[in-house]
């Protein structure tokens, strides 16, 4: 596909939302996936990426003729038309962000899984605006020193003036007002709990005007969530994965738990275990008699878990992929599964091997549809139904829905 000039601007009649934070629009025949505009609207677009062989062509709507009751104005410009990634349904009304996502999940299920069924997207407890919820943010320094992101589908560097979707604590440190080192990747934490914010620059914490060399600098942050009416609190690499919602390790640690029920005894294995979100609060469901296996493919990830879960003995760490892992026998058997892939999801390989565990239960914590679709039918296939699904709005302002899908396995 080439790039489109300025010039390269088309009348569209958007039709529905599609997967990846897009609506479809057709124009002389050709499919159009266009950014920033709403089901129903008649909108000005300009072609962002085209070609006579292309399958799609993509736009961006920079002008609405006629506008959808669900439009508002957006609360961050900077990533509109032309812009930054990571908010692209700002300007949609948050009810209408929720009621698009569950028409996302609803139609991957039922396209890539032949699964009817109706969705709903919660709001998070105590959300308002959906703003002032990221406790992570990740930025790029463009050749002057100015802390931004790249350009939507682009290596271009656009410096912002701010990040409304960041927590105060975030907006407060006065990234955007100062010149950091040209082509540098700052990461900025607000952990939950009390731990002061940390700003890494290459992964070097920074200290006032320099980094901070020394050996004990801190590089990991305390998180704090309240689960099954305890408080765990969880170290993590600041640069680690780790939720980026300041409510979404309760939220998701809470769903998590009550899919898997009371198991005390129970085998319960945990992958994709990052640094213990899970790990922790199903150690206490199982208690000292029960066990849980923990397996996680990134070496820090594990170190964190490890001391995370140093009160709970009856937890055994594997470090590896899950695949490996399962493939060389070190988990035999499994009451219930719980496991939280990546973007791509499990696949069908590790879907066989925790078939092949035995559990009656398994537990699937989604951040993309599409891959959650995909596994849904390989479960099936492996005798295992879909019996539940939530689906949570811990991403406001953008395309991204978790989901949280329970499997039974069918007589």
């Amino acid at each position: 596909m080439t790039q489109a000039g300025d010039a390269d601007v088309v009348v569209l009649e958007v039709g529905a939302v599609a997967h990846g934070g897009h609506c479809v629009a057709r124009h002389e025949g050709r499919v159009v996936f266009v950014r920033h505009a709403l089901p129903g609207e008649r909108v000005e677009a300009r072609l962002t990426e085209r070609g006579e062989s292309a399958r799609f062509w993509r736009a961006d709507a920079v002008r609405v003729l006629d506008a959808s009751p669900d439009r508002v104005a957006s609360p961050w410009p900077e990533a509109g038309p032309g812009g930054v990634g990571g908010g692209e349904l700002g300007h949609v009304a948050l009810p209408a962000q929720r009621a698009w996502k569950a028409a996302v999940v609803a139609e991957q299920l039922r396209r890539l899984a032949r699964d009817e069924r109706d969705v709903v997207v919660e709001a998070v407890p105590g959300e308002t605006d959906g703003l002032g919820w990221r406790t992570r943010i990740e930025l790029t320094v463009d050749a002057r020193g100015r802390a931004g992101m790249h350009r939507y589908r682009s290596a271009d560097v656009l410096p912002l003036t701010d990040m409304p979707l960041a927590v105060p604590a975030l907006r407060e440190l006065g990234l955007f007002d100062r010149r950091w080192p040209a082509s540098a990747r700052l990461t900025a934490v607000a952990p939950v709990g009390g731990d002061r914010p940390l700003v890494l620059v290459d992964g070097v914490p920074w200290a006032g005007s320099g980094p901070d060399r020394r050996p004990n600098a801190r590089t990991s942050v305390r998180e704090v969530a309240d689960v099954a009416g305890s408080t765990h609190t969880w170290r993590v690499a600041a640069d680690g994965f780790w939720q980026v919602h300041r409510a979404a390790p309760t939220v998701l640690a809470q769903a998590v738990v009550d899919a898997v029920g009371a198991v005390p005894g129970a085998t319960v294995v945990d992958l994709y275990a990052g640094a213990g979100l899970f790990t922790v609060p199903l150690a206490g469901l199982v208690g000292e008699q029960g066990r849980v296996v923990a397996v996680e493919g990134d070496v820090r990830a594990v170190k964190d878990a490890r001391r995370n879960a140093h009160d709970a003995p009856w937890v055994d760490l594997h470090l590896g992929p899950v695949a490996d892992v399962l493939r060389d026998g070190a988990v035999a058997r499994a009451d219930v599964v719980v496991l939280d892939p990546p973007r791509v999801g499990a696949g069908r390989a590790v879907v066989d091997r925790v078939a092949a565990l035995g559990a009656d239960r398994v537990v699937y914590v989604a951040c993309d549809p599409a891959a959650l679709a995909r596994d849904v039918a390989y479960l099936r296939g492996r005798g295992y139904a879909l019996t539940g699904l939530r689906a949570f709005d811990i991403f406001p302002m953008t395309h991204h829905v978790e989901c949280v899908a329970v499997f039974t396995r069918e007589a």
